[in-house]
This record gives C-alpha cells, sequence and structure tokens, in this order.
C-alpha cells in the first residue's frame, strides 16, 4: 500500500516513522492481492495544542483511499503510540468490513450464478 505521513508540530523521529511503518504494514493484509498498488493511505500525526496543563494530547489520523471508496479513523490519545495503535485498530475494522462486503457480494453472483446453471 502507497502512503504519506504527514507531521504537526512535531519533528518525526526515526522510531515513530518506523512504528508508523508497522502500523500501516498491518493494514496491508485487509487489501487484496490485485490491489496492492491501488490504495494509498494519508496518515497524519501531530499534537493538536501546546497548552494543555496536565501534558501533552497526540492525534492521529488515517485515511485509506481503494479506487472510490474512503475510509477515514481518528484518535486522540495522551500518547502518541496508543493513539496510533487505537486508530490502526479502527482502520482495521472498517477494511476488514469493506473486504467482508466485497466477498459476501462475489459469493453471492455466484451463488446466483450457480442457481441460474442449475436450472438449465
Amino acid at each position: 500500500m502507497r502512503h504519506n505521513v504527514k507531521t504537526t508540530d512535531f519533528s518525526m523521529t526515526p522510531a515513530i516513522s518506523d512504528y508508523v511503518e508497522k502500523r500501516i504494514a498491518h493494514l496491508d493484509k485487509f487489501v487484496s492481492p490485485e490491489h496492492k498498488d491501488l490504495p494509498i493511505c494519508y496518515v497524519e500525526i501531530g499534537k493538536t495544542t501546546n497548552h494543555h496543563k496536565n501534558g501533552e494530547l497526540f492525534r492521529a489520523e488515517f485515511t485509506v483511499f481503494i479506487g472510490d471508496k474512503s475510509m477515514r479513523a481518528e484518535s486522540e490519545q495522551e500518547d502518541l503510540y496508543a493513539a496510533l495503535d487505537l486508530v490502526t485498530d479502527e482502520m482495521s475494522e472498517e477494511l476488514r468490513s469493506f473486504k467482508d462486503k466485497k466477498t459476501s457480494v462475489n459469493k453471492k453472483e455466484g451463488a446466483k450464478v450457480k442457481s441460474i446453471i442449475k436450472e438449465l
């Protein structure tokens, strides 16, 4: 899956970059093999504000485009890694649902064709 990572209000470190790459790679299993190059994932991570009394608040957002379908997940947490984990879980649920819908439609179409053939 192709991806584009954008940071807001902080600099990207190699550790964060590696972690984001690992999270995106986790989502690849929900994309069908014939469409590996088609989807694109936009990742935006950053600090939401700089003036919280009890620490920083991080935001992570994934937007995945597969053909004409777009899916989006967002999370805000006090820890950047926790925000990335939650947003990856949300996106994997959306991608799993999308993949299951496509599979069920294909099975229904196959069943229709099979019933037509049986009638002949």
